[in-house]
């Protein structure tokens, strides 16, 4: 039987899920942290990626916002990949880009800045708690195991 309570645990589970909330639901879209080198500064990379912009879309420490990326790593995954992210979509369509993110040719963000800010973006760690540390969510759960 579907009640209000099972609704609102459904619901709370997928917005912490669509979010990047609760490690404990590994597996789904989440991926550890990236250990591929890293040739930047992320001192360095800290202003940077507050001057371009990077915050607007990713939050301030990757887990939040339109595009966040901690716990899914994908073009992050290695500096590499990251450069060749920033700088492919300037080379194969710059006037009509894939995504909304902005394009960065070199002339506009150079390889070290943007190893840098590469540099910076691999310190961010996931803050969000387990599931189970999560008190509303557990209230709710507890809610409709009585309400059985």
């Amino acid at each position: 039987m579907i009640t209000k309570v099972t609704v609102c645990i459904v619901a709370a589970a997928a917005a912490l899920c669509a979010q990047g909330g609760g490690r404990g639901a590994a597996g789904v879209g989440h991926t550890p942290p990236p250990t591929s080198p890293v040739t930047g500064n992320a001192a360095s990379g800290k202003p940077l990626y507050y001057s371009y912009g990077c915050y607007a879309c990713h939050g301030y420490n990757g887990e939040t916002g339109a595009r966040a990326f901690v716990g899914n790593w994908g073009n992050l995954a290695a500096e590499d990949r990251f450069i060749s992210f920033l700088r492919g979509r300037v080379n194969v369509a710059p006037v009509t880009p894939a995504t909304s993110m902005p394009n960065f040719a070199e002339s506009t963000l150079s390889d070290k800045q943007a190893k840098d800010i590469y540099a910076y973006i691999r310190t961010f760690r996931s803050t969000a708690p387990e599931l189970k540390d999560i008190p509303t969510l557990n209230a709710i759960v507890d809610a409709a195991k009585a309400e059985k």
